[in-house]
């Protein structure tokens, strides 16, 4: 098939049906021509419901079939597809789907007990309810299929994706794009990977191995179905088998998170040297911090083809291939040829290179709102940049680096010292799997530092343990930055895209204090 194909996966189907377009996470394969019809069905069902053109659905669902059929549906007809990160308990699953006026929620089995509340508390009728598999009160999801057409549908137009922010700050908002009312062949959902210098078939496969319910991973996952790749989807994933999937599918591309690296690093030598990942042309990184030695160590494995990004779920961002951060070590790239990067300092002054303010994003192809939130929408913005509040600087040459996010910044004697830092030198102590840095009161300096680690298999947590880590961070760090104590957990909160609640780590260290913002 040639680059010239019509835009769009259904353009595509129709030209070539027989050709297998995705793999389920049990290896089964689906054609380009079953998988149509399978989102013709659920467009003509979610019709027969009552959605409209502008109306939104929700799914509560592991990575799957299910998931991409909801997406390509959406996508066809108009609506808002609402992905619930199935980690979520019911209170916060409730929430989203009463604030996003959601007419029908699709939830898995999996999550039943949590989907079953949530639909409950945001008043869901039963027949706006279906689940994958068995849930009391739902219908099967299969009952929203049967009887409809497999083929496509009237009066079809574009619709979008409403993800909801991590409310780091409070509850999750959705970010909410103005539908363009176009076709889907007249908007090009698969350009975006061309900043990354992804093309169009070109023996490309791509690999999906973080759910989709984050934003950059389904964005990701649908270009690549839009420009002729096969996608790949993993459920739960693993460092080795991770490296089967490749290996087996040869997969060209994908975006991971730093945890991912530093779980696959981990593996013995002889488990990594079973499996070929020489296909893989770009491991793209990002919503994380990735610590300086553990980007090179994935560079000495797996070569250049580790790249990293920044960007925000509301639009825009940076990118940088592997010979740009050798080059400047650090770096989270230049401004893509569609976005604009700034940085503020607090009274909205832009600041000259170097200097560490408030990074802000424009993207020149649109503009989004917060759903239901006004305020929001316009108080993180100057112009037509908006921040999602991360600090960094630019340099000379535009290259952006990120020092933390500012409700994460620890001030300790007037003195700004950056999380970041810290946890990349505890990354480095071989006891150390996972660690977080924060402040917490002082009554002299305001805050100090702590430092929360997951002890490495194999490693005992305790004072001795602790002592060590101090002494090793003692080594590599000025002694303002250093951590003063350390803590032990089980196991560090992180979602499965590496994203680590923070909050629920330093809240107890603040629960008669109120942290200054």
């Amino acid at each position: 098939m040639s680059t010239s194909t019509p835009n769009g996966f259904w353009a595509q189907a129709e030209q070539d049906p027989g050709r297998t377009v995705l793999t389920a996470p049990d290896g089964e394969q689906w054609s380009a021509e079953r998988l149509h019809a399978a989102s013709n069905r659920l467009v003509h069902g979610l019709r027969a419901a009552g959605l409209e053109a502008g109306d939104a659905f929700a799914v509560v669902l592991p990575n799957g079939v299910e998931f991409f059929t909801a997406y390509l549906a959406a996508f066809q007809a108009g609506f808002y597809l609402v992905p619930v990160n199935h980690h979520f308990v019911a209170p916060e699953i409730g929430w989203i789907l009463a604030d996003s006026g959601a007419k029908v929620l699709i939830a898995h089995e999996r999550f039943a007990e949590a989907a079953r509340e949530a639909a409950d508390e945001a008043g869901f009728a039963s027949d706006r309810r279906y689940a994958v598999g068995d849930i009391d009160g739902f219908r099967p999801f299969a009952d929203l299929l049967a009887g409809q057409f497999a083929t496509a549908p009237d009066a079809r137009t574009s619709g979008w994706v409403m993800n909801y922010t991590s409310g780091t700050t409070g509850r999750p908002r959705g970010i909410r794009r103005p539908l363009s009312g176009k076709p889907p062949e007249e908007t090009y959902l698969g350009g975006f990977l061309g900043i990354f210098g992804i093309k169009p078939f070109d023996g490309n496969v791509h690999l999906v191995c973080s759910p989709l319910y984050h934003t950059a991973v389904l964005q990701f996952a649908g270009a690549a179905l839009h420009i002729g790749h096969p996608v790949v989807l993993m459920d739960k994933w693993t460092p080795e088998e991770m490296l089967r999937v490749i290996d087996r599918y040869h997969c060209t591309h994908t975006h991971m998170v730093p945890t991912q690296f530093h779980r696959l690093l981990a593996l013995p030598e002889d488990v990594r040297g079973r499996y070929d990942v020489t296909s893989m042309r770009h491991a793209i990184h990002g919503a994380a911090p990735c610590p300086d030695h553990v980007k090179r160590a994935m560079l000495e494995w797996w070569g250049p083809c580790v790249e990293e990004y920044y960007a925000a779920s509301e639009g825009g961002g940076t990118f940088a291939t592997a010979r740009e951060w050798l080059k400047k070590p650090g770096t989270v790239g230049r401004a893509w040829p569609i976005s604009e990067i700034a940085v503020h300092d607090d009274a909205g002054n832009l600041l000259p290179p170097g200097e560490v303010g408030t990074v802000y994003i424009n993207m020149k192809t649109g503009g989004f709102s917060y759903h239901k939130d006004a305020a929001k929408t316009r108080s993180n913005r100057i112009g037509d940049f908006f921040t999602v509040g991360d600090l960094g600087y630019l340099d000379e040459d535009g290259y952006l680096f990120l020092r933390d996010r500012k409700i994460d910044l620890i001030i300790s004697g007037g003195v700004n010292i950056y999380p970041a830092e810290i946890e990349a030198a505890l990354l480095t102590h071989p006891a150390v799997a996972d660690a977080a840095a924060f402040g917490i009161p002082h009554d002299e300096w305001g805050e100090e530092v702590k430092a929360v680690v997951e002890a490495a298999p194999g490693h005992e947590p305790g004072p001795a343990l602790a002592d060590d880590i101090l002494e090793h961070c003692g080594r590599r760090l000025a002694g303002y930055k250093r951590p003063k104590t350390v803590d032990f957990v089980a196991e560090m909160p992180r979602d499965p895209n590496g994203k680590l609640y923070k909050r629920r780590l330093r809240e107890p260290y603040w629960a008669e204090r109120e942290r200054p913002l």
